[in-house]
């Protein structure tokens, strides 16, 4: 049995419950889970101390892990590919295109690792990924020691990972199979988007995730474009043709809902449904901004996600959340819009309940898997300290990332990773690099 391990943190921010800071108190790992909150100082008196391992932190700040609720992870290898363009003609012209040129096993597999690692880093420690091949970022995953939910993707036209919708279902029922007991990995299936989904796909995903009680991850009214074409060729939104297929439930996170009306929201609200909230890639690939407060204000749980890195161009999470609350705060004109605390339970517990993990993660709480992040701010540019939870959201950086922790695993020591090798994450993305540089070049 592995050591215990106390945390003793100049402050903690549980999340849950919200608004609240604790300072000075130390945290004890259990094996995988939080087995206590304490003050510091009650912690020192204690006579028993045999076989614990006590860290300080003491001038950082103890957050739960960042929970990133859209992502596709291997598209890192893409990262400046294609730029400065609309979604319809970034997706179909250019990104499409050199996926069907490049896109097999050990593309996933590379990407993922590239993903995972600069995740890991800047504090994130568990995704929502879509894409193809999903059982090699598993692995990734796995190897790694990092949580994610493993996307079922399911889409209407051909790839190297599946030449047909059955083909689909198969695989990522087989994905599911494969690793359901792994502690580290969930699934959720992943109908890319009502544009690229026909009927029977959509009810056949509404009644096997209930029949597997899993989530779903779709991309939802990304642009104003994909509404008005939906009304004129199926007579209505997509959210409503969602909800006349069964997909509007608990169950389901619709990405990014930038274009979406009074009723649409009021649709969601009352079927539960979760938004993952990307500002930065919609704002670089203009697809819009999507209303937030009132999503929040309908009763809607928003959590947050960056996307993948070929459209953002990055993972950080804490460039999101400040994006996210800042967005909000000028758009509604009210700086009490999208408060700190709020960004930061977006960006962490709204998180974990849109991928039913709720009562796992996303909090730090005595009985939950210690999935932890320490973030130094007691230093030059972030000092001084006078709310932990500002400091973070506001002018948090990656760089102020001094540990992670995974299920109680120690993944990241100040600043550096325990479990990837950088140096070939970085020769096996050059490799990458050049292969596509030299595609590009030949087909421009």
């Amino acid at each position: 049995m592995s050591k215990k391990k106390a945390l003793h943190a100049g402050w903690i921010v549980p999340v849950k419950p919200a608004n609240m800071v604790l300072e000075n108190h130390s945290l004890i790992i259990d094996d995988q889970k939080i087995s206590a909150i304490l003050p510091t100082e009650k912690w020192l008196e204690k006579k028993k101390k045999d076989n614990v391992e006590e860290i300080d932190y003491r001038s950082s700040v103890l957050i739960p892990g960042l929970i990133n609720c859209h992502n596709h992870s291997p598209m890192s290898l893409l990262r400046g590919y294609a730029e400065d363009l609309s979604l319809k003609e970034w997706l179909r012209k250019h990104i499409w295109p050199i996926e069907s040129a490049f896109v097999n096993k050990e593309f996933v597999r590379d990407g993922s690792t590239l993903s995972i690692a600069e995740m890991l880093l800047s504090g994130t420690t568990c995704f929502n990924d879509m894409y193809f091949y999903g059982d090699e970022t598993a692995r990734s995953c796995i190897e790694s020691g990092i949580r994610a939910c493993i996307g079922m993707i399911i889409i209407m036209f051909p790839s190297a990972w599946a030449g047909s919708v059955d083909e689909y279902f198969k695989k990522g029922q087989k994905i599911h199979d494969d690793f359901r007991t792994h502690p580290l990995i969930s699934c959720a299936f992943a109908p890319h988007a009502p544009y690229t989904i026909d009927d029977d796909s959509m009810l056949r995903v509404a009644t096997l995730a209930e029949e597997m009680d899993v989530q779903i991850h779709m991309h939802v009214q990304e642009t104003r474009e994909e509404v008005e074409e939906s009304v004129l060729k199926y007579g209505c939104s997509p959210i409503r043709r969602l909800k006349e297929h069964g997909l509007l439930s608990p169950r389901l996170t619709a990405v990014h809902a930038t274009s979406i009306s009074d009723e649409d929201i009021s649709f969601l609200a009352r079927s539960g449904v979760n938004v993952a909230h990307c500002p930065r890639s919609n704002l670089k690939l203009g697809s819009g901004i999507a209303p937030i407060l009132r999503m929040s204000q309908a009763g809607l749980n928003v959590a947050i996600g960056t996307d993948s890195a070929a459209s953002n161009n990055d993972l950080d999470m804490l460039g999101e959340m400040r994006t996210a609350s800042l967005l909000a705060k000028g758009i509604n004109k009210s700086p009490t819009a999208l408060p700190a605390n709020v960004a930061l339970e977006m960006a962490t517990y709204n998180g974990a309940q849109a991928l039913g993990l709720g009562e796992k993660i996303g909090s730090l709480e005595t009985g939950k898997l210690a999935d932890i992040v320490a973030i130094e701010i007691n230093q030059i540019g972030s000092t001084p300290v006078y709310d932990p939870v500002v400091q973070i959201v506001y002018n948090g950086h990656k760089n102020q990332i001094r540990a992670v922790w995974v299920g109680g695993r120690q993944l990241v020591n100040d600043g550096q990773l325990l479990t990837i090798d950088t140096r070939q994450v970085v020769e096996k993305t050059k490799f990458w690099q050049e292969k596509i540089a030299a595609f590009k070049n030949n087909t421009s």
